[in-house]
């Protein structure tokens, strides 16, 4: 059995002794396809990377064949160096990425077979929402009433299910060929022709800007291996064995891709004599996910790529990990009791040989601030008393707005805080300014980046002298930056016009010229852009006070040129350039191994993959976790269930809860009933320090206590709970640029989750979901039609003004607030709120 030289041959038992039996199980598995069901907490990452280092020594594999795909670049960097400790140094020569990451790496190298320069930019949220804005100014539509990102939402949902413009063109608008001038989109009645036009139009210019957005990188890579045969071939005999991380959060064109990538559907035979994948035949594909941590249905995740894996791929097999190494089995015990609740999962129950550990503690406020006061007073309680790092501490919540008062809540009680989902430092306009002079040096075809530096810093190029270059590019059939190049022919512009342009053009120039002598050195690179675009002088001439930090985010540029010059022994701009564009919101997440000094505050879809001893999850009401959507609509509610986990398995020590009775939603307060996840945990394994908010112990027939009991908040001092004195000091919450909530593994933010009907073969359907008004929770609703839950029981009939016949299924007595499910068959089982829902029994 040959091996590569390089590779550190490490006996059997040392890659194995020390795993439990189904982990070792999952390592040495020898077949075609298997998937590793792997609870949360259970050691994924270690079985991953003990598996590929066993395909290395024991199948006889090189490196060169191994494919390994993470959602994120830590992900991908975490793995690269824990196989560095197995195998060797090697490592590093292995293609361990994220999907975008390897994708580039495929169309750098063979793009031009479809049409894509080795050269290409990649877009951003920013540039795709700048050329937006530029087709719907030559298109005249209605930016307010079709907006920039939801137009790139529609877009992104056509790219991850592989449907081109091609296909919605002739679906919608057949007369229309991109690059048409004067076509009036204003004129068409139907949303679907629009985005039809605009998606079209939009591929078009970024084929001749010779840019791609994040989709792009996917969905090109698939068009380039369906389209190439020898191509495919290449990475088919390349590619021998392809392990994949969290694949819950594959969308379907990420599934197409994986299984071109392997040859799945190419015909050929196996060699049954090969030691492991052997020389032909479909590669060997590993997948490590977790159906119950599937919560990026609204980016596009399709939940159906895991649960259908074993029908999808031949002779697979699934074992699962449920042996717990991060929580206590009180926290353990609460994540099965929730998540047992959704229906069609397989089965899977998490445990530890840790021990129970302490209760879930658990708090019912009066109000939002109140519910933020007291999480505060807890925190400094466990910092002071029990010597709790404040970086051991995570508050999460459902949507970004809650945050508000969480962070007034700590910064009275002087509680230093970061939250995650400032503005990214990529994203900062200082930054984006100095990339777009790069990305313009490196391909001068790149319109948006070339238009944004023409007048930045200015210099007497404003509106109309981009106007008439553009018009000259159009007329001669080139570049903005043809225009730029050629703007002495361009007829009745004038010298005080003219003379900054051709000063522009002889700058950028020279600027190409420098970036190609000093290729291997972007830091060298960058400083050069900063000096002569003038960039740095402005800012640095400047009196606001917000500008030296500017500065010092162009320094930090540089540096981050410099650093990747010393990590990369075949440095070039274009790399760089890469490397940034590449960079996701989960990239930027604080290192869990580091004292930040701050309590983390975040969003539950940001904190997937990640843990910390000390855990609040807020907000546990009807309508606000789980969300108000998801009230009736079950595959939504089962998608809240499964973040409601994901947040319960982050706690390592100890979870706490919390929920307000009232919450401010729409400009005015809303009366809020407990989570229905707080049902689903067992009473036993809950220490309620507050069961009840005033007004609810109110209703409950407790008046007589009220004089004794009610605070001077509104609230009931029968816990250890103070509200802090106002201390000011707001410097002690500081936002941090970590990255954001609505961005994991891909920097594509517009995806809404519409999946295709035909998901998995043959041509996609795409089905769009209706546009929302804000929600309002159920609770908040002062109508009732006078309906009694005791007249309710399992099996009745009743009919419902939109859904029509149904049967009951489920009765909840919950006093006012009462809930009963119905199925009602083709619509769906719906959870209705008795008092408002338009119902009759029969």
């Amino acid at each position: 059995m040959q091996q590569d030289p390089d590779v550190i041959a490490r006996p059997p038992e040392a890659l194995i002794g020390d795993l439990n039996p189904q982990q070792a199980e999952a390592v040495q598995y020898r077949g075609p396809a298997l998937l590793i069901g792997a609870g949360a907490g259970s050691g994924k990452t270690r079985v991953l990377t003990r598996r590929i280092a066993w395909i290395l020594t024991q199948f006889g594999a090189w490196p060169s064949q191994v494919l390994a795909i993470t959602f994120t670049n830590k992900a991908a960097a975490e793995m690269r160096e824990r196989l560095e400790s197995l195998i060797g140094p090697v490592a590093s020569r292995m293609w361990v990425s994220t999907f975008h990451s390897a994708c580039v790496r495929i169309l750098r190298r063979d793009g031009e077979r479809i049409g894509l320069k080795s050269g290409f930019t990649i877009y951003d949220t920013a540039d795709c929402e700048r050329l937006i804005k530029l087709i719907a100014n030559d298109f005249n539509f209605d930016v307010k009433r079709y907006t920039p990102r939801s137009i790139l939402a529609r877009i992104s949902d056509y790219k991850n299910n592989l449907t081109s413009a091609r296909e919605m063109l002739a679906q919608y608008a057949p007369d229309f060929k991109p690059g048409q001038r004067g076509y009036r989109v204003g004129r068409i009645g139907n949303p679907e022709e629009l985005y039809a036009v605009v998606y079209a139009e939009y591929q078009h210019r970024l084929a001749a800007a010779n840019a791609v957005d994040f989709d792009d990188l996917i969905v090109r890579t698939v068009e380039l291996l369906r389209a190439c045969p020898d191509v495919a071939e290449y990475y088919h005999r390349k590619f021998r064995y392809i392990l994949v991380d969290e694949y819950q959060d594959t969308n379907h064109a990420q599934y197409v891709l994986i299984r071109e990538l392997a040859g799945v559907d190419a015909g050929e035979h196996a060699d049954m004599g090969a030691v492991g994948a052997g020389r032909v035949g479909p590669a060997w594909i590993t997948v490590v996910g977790d159906s119950d941590q599937s919560i990026y249905a609204f980016r596009g995740a399709d939940i159906r790529n895991i649960q259908d894996f074993e029908q999808d791929f031949p002779n697979a097999k699934t074992i699962m990990l449920e042996q717990n190494y991060r929580s206590t089995q009180t926290i353990l015990d609460a994540a099965n009791a929730v998540i047992a609740h959704n229906e069609g999962r397989k089965p899977k129950r998490l445990w530890t040989a840790a021990g129970a550990g302490e209760q879930i503690t658990a708090y019912a406020a009066d109000t939002a601030q109140l519910e933020a006061h007291w999480i505060a007073a807890q925190i400094k309680r466990l910092h002071t008393d029990d010597g709790v790092r404040y970086s051991d501490i995570a508050v999460m919540y459902r949507a970004n707005a809650q945050s508000r008062s969480l962070e007034e809540g700590l910064i009275q009680a002087r509680v230093p805080y970061q939250l995650i989902g400032g503005t990214k430092f990529y994203e900062r306009r200082e930054v984006k300014d100095a990339l777009a002079y790069l990305q313009a040096i490196v391909n001068p075809a790149d319109d948006i980046n070339m238009r944004r530096i023409l007048n930045v810093p200015k210099r007497g190029l404003g509106a109309r002298a981009e106007s008439q270059v553009t018009l000259h590019a159009q007329q001669i059939g080139g570049t903005f930056w043809d225009g730029v190049a050629h703007a002495d022919q361009i007829e009745g512009m004038t010298a005080r016009t003219l003379n900054p342009l051709m000063r522009f053009a002889q700058m950028m120039q020279e600027l190409r010229e420098f970036a190609q002598e000093h290729d291997a050195r972007p830091s060298q690179i960058v400083a050069e852009v900063l000096e002569r675009s003038g960039l740095l002088e402005e800012l640095k001439k400047s009196q606001d006070p917000q500008d030296q930090s500017r500065v010092e985010n162009l320094s930090q540029l540089q540096s981050v040129a410099a650093e990747y010059e010393q990590n990369t022994p075949d440095a070039t701009l274009a790399g760089f350039l890469e490397t940034t564009a590449l960079v996701a919101d989960s990239d930027q997440l604080p290192d869990e191994s580091q004292d930040s000094g701050k309590v983390t505050l975040m969003t539950l879809h940001t904190a997937k993959g990640l843990e910390y001893p000390i855990v609040f999850l807020t907000g546990m009401e009807q309508g606000t976790f789980p969300h108000a959507r998801a009230m009736e609509d079950t595959s939504e509610l089962s998608e809240e269930r499964r973040l409601a986990y994901v947040g319960i398995t982050r706690a390592k020590r100890h979870l706490f809860v919390t929920r307000a009775a009232v919450r401010a939603q729409w400009g005015r307060s809303a009366e809020m009933m407990p989570s229905q996840f707080l049902d689903e945990i067992p009473a036993d394994l809950i220490d309620w320090k507050r069961k009840e908010a005033g007004m609810e112990r109110m209703r409950s027939g407790w008046r007589a206590n009220a004089s004794h009991d009610f605070g001077a908040h509104g609230g009931w001092n029968d816990d250890e709970f103070d509200a802090p004195s106002s201390f000011g000091g707001s410097s002690y919450g500081s936002r941090s640029s970590y990255g954001s909530a609505s961005s994991y593994g891909s920097r594509s933010t517009y995806g809404s989750g519409v999946r295709g009907s035909a998901a998995h073969a043959g041509k996609v359907t795409t089905r769009r979901a209706p546009v929302r008004q804000p929600a309002q929770p159920a609770s908040s609703l002062k109508t009732d039609n006078h309906l009694l839950i005791e007249d309710f029981a399992v099996g009745d009939k009743v009919t419902h003004d939109k859904f029509g016949l149904g049967t009951v299924v489920d009765a909840q007595d919950k006093g006012r607030n009462s809930v009963i499910t119905v199925d009602f068959g083709s619509s769906g089982v719906k959870r209705l709120m008795l008092r408002v829902a338009p119902i009759e029994k029969l």
